[in-house]
């Protein structure tokens, strides 16, 4: 009995949606018209393209992964593990989304950049509100680096809270301290706008929790979900730099940084140095 249909070919369905004069389509719900029609090249140049697009995609990673781990320090301060592990899995597999789109964006030749790179006068990505959420909600925090946003009052707003409040790491220590463990009074009543720096009551509390798995079982899943985080992060700050430096070489940065030599500082800050120190220890 022959096909009713040539085998190389899909048939549209009797049942499939096709008039939306009057009901809500793909594009109405995902608002593709304004994202689509976004990516306004400023050179004649093919591959400012794939810039842009890179970027404006990678800045949505960003939205999600800022919007995922204020969730987590919610669900930290709440005692919900299971939830906050849910989510911060989800932050690790965004950030090595992130880190996979820096080979795309490799394919860009140095001689097809510098086509169109003063194109882009001082714009950078040092001026991402999306990275520095995320930095500020890992605990790197930097007040000075608030000045890039001024010119925009609502993220600076947003900015300068979450510089002001406790940070992943802040609240996971402050649950160490809940469980009983000793945690120091100047770290859990620290300035939030600073950096966390390490301290030996955090290293102790933290080899306890590892010399005791079975008893804080928790805490030692939420400890090694944590060093997922950074562990994505830096593999993204890593594959950051190596484009760049593939790209431009030694060039100072669009934003007015050294380039290269300014993104290599970045590899060697810890957002949870004391996970890190600990296995030196056990």
């Amino acid at each position: 009995m022959g096909c009713p249909y040539n085998n190389n070919s899909r048939p549209m369905e009797d049942g499939i949606h096709t008039d939306f004069k009057d009901d809500m389509s793909y594009g109405d719900y995902l608002n593709l018209a304004p994202i689509l029609s976004s990516q306004n090249p400023l050179s004649d140049q093919h591959d400012e393209m794939l810039f842009i697009i890179i970027h404006q995609a990678s800045e949505l990673w960003l939205k999600l992964a800022g919007h995922e781990l204020s969730k987590a320090i919610q669900n930290i301060q709440e005692g919900d593990f299971g939830h906050a592990f849910k989510v911060i899995s989800r932050v690790k597999q965004i950030l090595n989304q992130l880190t996979q789109s820096w080979n795309i964006l490799s394919t860009l030749t140095p001689v097809d950049y510098l086509k169109f790179r003063d194109a882009l006068g001082h714009s950078s990505g040092f001026q991402s509100y999306g990275y520095r959420k995320i930095e500020f909600l890992l605990g790197n925090k930097n007040a000075s680096l608030l000045q890039v946003h001024e010119n925009d009052p609502v993220i600076y707003q947003e900015l300068k809270q979450i510089l002001q409040q406790p940070s992943l790491y802040d609240v996971t220590i402050k649950v160490l301290e809940k469980t009983g463990l000793k945690i120091a009074h100047s770290v859990l009543e620290r300035d939030f706008t600073q950096p966390y720096q390490k301290h030996d009551s955090v290293l102790k509390a933290w080899l306890n929790v590892y010399q005791n798995a079975d008893e804080h079982f928790q805490l030692y899943e939420l400890a090694e979900k944590l060093v997922d985080i950074e562990d994505s992060f830096q593999q993204w700050r890593f594959k950051h730099m190596y484009t760049v430096q593939r790209i431009i070489g030694n060039k100072a940065g669009t934003g007015g940084s050294s380039g290269v030599a300014f993104l290599k500082q970045a590899l060697d800050i810890s957002f949870f140095p004391e996970l890190f120190e600990l296995r030196t220890h056990l």
